[in-house]
């Protein structure tokens, strides 16, 4: 339980790394208490909506964010990637597109949209080789983000075989998953390190992120950046990154693809 010293504002949050004191051994009718949350590394978060600028926290220290998007059953749905891309390169979580059911489908298209992002991914199949996954997982923690039913829980039930998490089935009308999981939970991985897995997701509110962090994770756009205006969108004819572009000193379509992901936070998920 959390200590009442920590006061309202002392929000604990999965991947906190936190001081205990108190009975630690877990065994039943004993109590420890949180006294203490150790400085965060990172912390990914999500608003209500576009509107609302209160920031809801999902997981904190997190390094690498893990998008899990089938190609098909249900299909990619990339405004939802593009606008939880924009959330991780806000935190500073480095990402991971996880492409599921490929057995269904092929990954070419997406991969390609992706391509000028310099965005890494794995592609994985229906009761195929976990490896290259678990390789790009190992020592480090990840936070899984998806839609339900793109085979997150699948994923999780097999990387860590006791985990027992439920599995969801896609709505053949909506094309749609029902949501499963009620709550993130972290979990150790055989081989080392932690995976959180998180509740199906069918929004991710922006209305916190700051677009100048965005742009940082960009190194060759960002020093383009500095002659930009005051408060630039860099979606307008003021931005200075097409002259930047021009000279030859970042690529044209990392600078489109950008643009994209600043674009999401003003459309429709499913635009």
């Amino acid at each position: 339980m959390r200590a009442r010293e920590l006061g309202r504002k002392g929000i604990v949050v999965v991947g906190d790394r936190v001081a205990l004191v108190g009975d630690t051994s877990g065994t039943p009718d004993t109590l420890a208490r949180i006294v203490r949350v150790e400085p965060r590394t990172s912390m990914l978060r999500r608003s209500a909506d576009d509107t609302d600028e209160v920031e809801r926290p999902i997981v904190a220290n997190a390094d690498q964010l893990v998008i899990v998007t089938a190609l098909a059953d249900p299909p990619p749905r990339p405004r939802m990637i593009d606008r939880v891309l924009v959330a991780a390169f806000d935190a500073d979580i480095e990402p991971l597109l996880c492409l599921t059911k490929a057995d269904l489908a092929a990954p070419d298209e997406l991969v390609a949209r992706y391509e000028p992002l310099g965005l890494p991914y794995v592609v994985v199949r229906k009761g195929g080789d976990l490896e290259e996954l678990r390789t790009k997982l190992a020592g480090r923690l990840s936070v899984l983000v998806g839609h339900s039913g793109v085979g997150k829980s699948t994923l999780v039930n097999a990387l860590v075989p006791d985990a027992g998490r439920a599995v969801s089935h896609v709505n053949a009308i909506t094309g749609r998953g029902r949501h499963t999981s009620s709550s993130a939970v972290a979990l150790e991985l055989p081989s080392g390190g932690w995976i959180i897995d998180t509740p199906g997701v069918r929004s991710f509110g922006l209305g916190h992120v700051v677009i100048d962090n965005v742009l940082a994770a960009f190194p060759a756009l960002a020093e383009g950046a500095v002659n930009c205006p005051k408060g630039c969108t860099h979606r307008g004819e003021e931005c200075a990154l097409d002259a930047w572009v021009e000279q030859g000193h970042a690529d044209a379509a990392s600078l489109a693809s950008l643009r994209r992901l600043f674009a999401s936070r003003d459309a429709p998920e499913d635009d």
